[in-house]
């Protein structure tokens, strides 16, 4: 078994990727391509760089890698927001994620902040 499969940070950043790629499934079809495609490499960079800074040799390049991961999620975050004013998606369906983002981010800054 690998390090990262054992961090709750990374189960939760699957599980929200998961969900995002359902979301971009419901976009328009013109944006496959474009937003859609942003979205899911945003949604999966955030449990790859938790994963892969896992094998880092110190602590200081998984804090760095754990750093990436929140700028994802972040970015998937403004996405959602964009994604809401074309109306591919709610306001209700965007809060959900929004609150699953912000406590995702929060597991992560506490985790780094646990590594010495």
């Amino acid at each position: 078994m690998f390090r990262f499969e054992q961090l709750e940070i990374w189960k939760l950043a699957i599980k929200y990727a998961d969900k995002l790629y359902d979301i971009a499934e419901k976009f328009p079809p013109f944006e496959l391509y474009a937003l859609a495609s942003q979205l899911r490499r945003a949604a999966v960079s955030i449990s790859n760089n938790i994963a892969e800074g896992s094998g880092a040799s110190t602590n200081k390049d998984f804090k760095s890698f754990l750093d990436i991961s929140i700028k994802s999620a972040l970015e998937t975050v403004n996405i959602l927001f964009f994604a809401e004013v074309r109306k591919y998606t709610g306001e209700k369906e965007k809060l959900s994620l929004y609150n699953e983002a912000e406590i995702l981010i929060k597991k992560i800054r506490a985790f780094k902040n646990s590594l010495r």
